[in-house]
């Protein structure tokens, strides 16, 4: 494996090293590529994804939705989002040091009860007709704690169950399941809270997570590696996990070219103002719905075509070509003036985005060793989390001081120059491959 460090990646250790095969022919040249579905225990992780992704997506409409009721007041909502989000990711900095020093499976049983706990909390509060945004701030908190911790210990384990060659097949499966989550729980969760109320749709995440519980207890045992030094899970394990991002500049860039993509090119805190403004002869409510559909429609669409590239070898140059592919999008997007032209360019940035997603998640898995994957994984849940916000920040003010087109068309655009300048000024990430 040519990585462009000193040390080589690790096969993954449980999966079956099983030969290639030949290529495949005809559809299966394109679609989506199911070969770690043959692996019993990847296929029951990734069942236990596909009940939580529109699950966790009721409770993610259902928090704001009954904080709104309850003080009229979207600000409310914005504070919730920030109760959420701390805890989330000191949880998940912890929550990969974790993940390393103990078994996996047993840490993910063990989160994703806590999990399923907090969402029976949230079906009784509001059962009970409580409305207090105190408690509702703190079940959310509690929640994200899980999530934080349970996120690491998920994405590590991957890389146990399926051997090297289709840890870039993995990952498009998963992709594709939670952004099919993010465009099907919203609609299914806004067309049942008429029908069924809060509660009923708390309860209904709370049995979901019933379903993965059951799927992860019949994982197999996936105990520390036994070249593993980190047994205990403290400031110094963390710090470890950081320094070993500094040293290995492959996972580095891989962490820079996501901050690059979304730091400075997600623009829906814009979404809003381009609706009300610049297509509101389209209806504001449905140019609104289009734009923030755009985006996971597109990631969909890449994941169920996957096929296309999941077998590249070339991680590095899948990754430099996606997030410029997105900066590109997404200045198209910035110059379009209508619609349905605006949604495409939207669309075609989340196929970019699953790209990018898929073989940034696969060289984390294969250029770390097992022992410090827990910590990678952690890192990367902080930066998928954090980037956006940023991104929301950076793009509310930049709006405000040239206007929403120009600034998500200059985003865009930076997001080329940096990431092409990046890929010119370190050759690790140019010469990574499996």
């Amino acid at each position: 494996m040519d990585t462009g460090e000193s040390t080589p990646a690790p096969p993954a250790e449980e999966a079956d090293p099983s030969p290639r095969g030949p290529a495949p022919r005809g559809r299966r040249r394109w679609a989506m590529d199911a070969r770690p579905l043959r692996r019993p225990a990847y296929r029951r992780l990734w069942s236990s994804t596909v009940v939580t992704a529109v699950g966790s997506q009721l409770t993610a409409v259902a928090v704001p939705k009954q904080i709104y009721d309850i003080t009229g007041s979207s600000a409310w909502v914005g504070y919730a989002g920030l109760a959420g989000l701390v805890p989330m990711v000191l949880f998940a900095l912890w929550g990969g040091a974790v993940a390393d020093a103990v078994d996996r499976r047993k840490l993910l049983l063990v989160t994703n009860s806590g999990i399923a706990v907090t969402s029976v909390l949230f079906w009784i509060q509001a059962f009970s007709g409580l409305d207090s945004v105190a408690v509702l701030m703190v079940l959310l908190a509690a929640q994200q704690a899980f999530f934080g911790l349970n996120s690491p210990a998920r994405n590590a384990s991957i890389a146990r169950l399926v051997p090297a060659d289709e840890l870039a097949a993995a990952n498009a499966l998963g992709s594709t399941v939670m952004q099919t989550g993010l465009v099907a729980g919203p609609l299914l969760a806004g067309a049942l809270i008429p029908v069924i109320g809060l509660p009923e749709l708390y309860l209904l995440d709370a049995v979901a997570l019933c379903v993965t519980l059951w799927a992860v207890f019949r994982l197999p045992a996936l105990p520390p590696s036994a070249s593993a030094t980190a047994r205990r899970a403290g400031l110094r394990e963390i710090a470890e996990g950081f320094r070993y991002i500094a040293l290995h500049k492959v996972l580095l860039l891989s962490f820079l070219a996501d901050v690059i993509a979304m730091v400075f090119g997600m623009p829906r805190a814009l979404f809003p103002q381009l609706a009300a403004e610049t297509y509101a002869s389209y209806g504001e409510g449905l140019a609104l719905g289009l734009l923030f559909a755009g985006i996971p429609i597109g990631a969909v669409l890449g994941g169920l075509f996957s096929g296309t590239f999941s077998r590249a070898r070339r991680h590095g140059w899948m990754v430099i070509g996606a997030v410029v592919a997105w900066g590109v999008s997404i200045a198209g997007f910035g110059l379009s003036r209508g619609l349905w032209l605006a949604v495409g360019f939207l669309a075609c940035a989340g196929v970019a985005d699953m790209v990018s997603m898929v073989f940034r998640g696969a060289i984390l898995l294969s250029a770390a060793t097992d022992e410090m994957r827990g910590r990678m994984q952690g890192v990367f849940t902080v930066v998928v989390a954090g980037g956006p916000r940023l991104a929301d920040v950076l793009h509310g003010t930049a709006g405000a001081a040239f206007g929403p087109r120009a600034a998500v068309a200059g985003g865009g655009l930076l997001v080329v120059a940096l990431m092409l300048g990046l890929a010119v000024a370190v050759p690790a990430l140019r010469r990574y491959r499996i």
